[in-house]
């Protein structure tokens, strides 16, 4: 299962960044696989591990503001491993075969 999330803390100011740093913090030292970029962290795990990251990770950004902003997607996807990089090669081999 991938699980794509964006947390924003609400009304504590203008930058995010240290929310984010924290809510990534959650995420890497959870042990899932995962993949942040400008928008989103993907982590790869079952649900109990997937919701229990976003569940602590949304607690510290929490800690930054009195209102939370959660956007969660989940590609769920029974006996599949390894979809977080999977996914992407597959598709940078199509594109490379024209």
């Amino acid at each position: 299962m991938l699980v794509a999330f964006s947390i924003s803390p609400l009304g504590g100011g203008e930058s995010v960044v240290d929310a984010v740093a924290d809510a990534v913090r959650v995420v890497r030292e959870s042990g899932l696989p995962n993949r942040t970029d400008a928008m989103f962290t993907t982590i790869e795990g079952d649900w109990e591990e997937c919701l229990d990251v976003v569940r602590r990770a949304t607690e510290a950004v929490g800690r930054h503001g009195h209102r939370v902003s959660l956007v969660l997607k989940a590609d769920i996807r029974p006996g599949h491993t390894g979809e977080l990089d999977g996914k992407v090669a597959r598709l940078e081999e199509r594109l490379a075969d024209g």
